[in-house]
């Protein structure tokens, strides 16, 4: 029966080893989502069905983003604690709504996208000052973010929703706090911008220092790495032709990807 036991601790150490990675690390409740809804995405999300108005006001997420965010993406964290009480009451007012299968794939979208970031920058403000969101006990894997009735994790809305939705220009709108992350756009994501939003964040982070792309060279945002499979979505056929679709230079299809080392310093101003 030791033995037994012994076999299992390892395999669940194992196991958890292979799940840790990049700004989603998957834990426990990183590996349910629930029982919410996330609908897929289709290849042209504006050809989704739309709502006739939007469901959510995501207008006070944008006042704060505009206030403490500037335009490269970096966040003022000591001005963003003044605000930590509208920061609490957008984020109960998240909390409080539970998506369901009425919702359009464009306000889950917004919805999640705006739920992960506004949790991010409200775990950071209950820990400042630190380095890194890796300082942190369990920043992924906690699951302190109340969706309606259920409580879910970073990790569980990136991995276990986000993921599921069929669209990878998800990886540069949600923010984990670092240097090396797409940057924090400073407007709130929304349902009726929702496809736009996506395209713009994805082509700034594409051309932007946290990759050096030429013609015959080309040194990427370990994104490219950690999450390849997601940018093979619709028929995608490389992680080399998704970011051609974005890029002021083209990568030739001889070029090798190479990845760059991820800063996780804390993306402050």
């Amino acid at each position: 029966m030791k033995t037994l036991n012994l076999l299992i601790r390892f395999a669940l150490v194992g196991f958890v080893a292979l799940s840790l990675h990049s700004c989603g690390l998957l834990g426990a409740a990183g590996l349910s989502k629930q029982g919410l809804s996330a609908k897929k995405a289709p290849a042209n999300l504006t050809a989704a069905s739309n709502t006739p108005s939007e469901m959510l006001d995501h207008s006070s997420w944008t006042t704060l983003l505009q206030r403490h965010v500037n335009e490269a993406g970096f966040v003022d964290y000591k001005s963003f604690q003044e605000d930590k009480k509208d920061l609490d009451t957008y984020c109960g007012y998240l909390s409080s709504f539970q998506p369901d299968e009425t919702w359009s794939v464009q306000e889950q979208l917004a919805y999640y996208i705006n739920l992960y970031n506004a949790y991010t920058i409200k775990l950071i403000l209950e820990n400042y000052p630190t380095a890194s969101i890796k300082d942190l006990d369990g920043p992924w894997t906690k699951a302190f973010v109340p969706v309606g009735n259920k409580n879910l994790s970073l990790g569980g809305i990136e991995n276990s929703l986000l993921r599921k939705m069929n669209e990878p220009r998800i990886h540069f709108a949600i923010n984990c706090a670092s240097f090396s992350c797409p940057k924090l756009l400073n407007e709130a994501f929304t349902a009726n911008e929702i496809d736009a939003q996506l395209n713009l964040v994805t082509r700034d982070f594409i051309n932007s220092e946290r990759n050096e792309i030429s013609e015959n060279q080309a040194k990427v945002s370990q994104l490219f790495n950690w999450y390849a499979k997601d940018y093979l979505a619709n028929g995608t056929p490389s992680v080399k032709e998704f970011i051609n679709r974005y890029s002021d230079v083209q990568i030739t299809p001889e070029t090798t990807l190479e990845f760059l080392e991820y800063n996780w310093s804390l993306n402050e101003q």
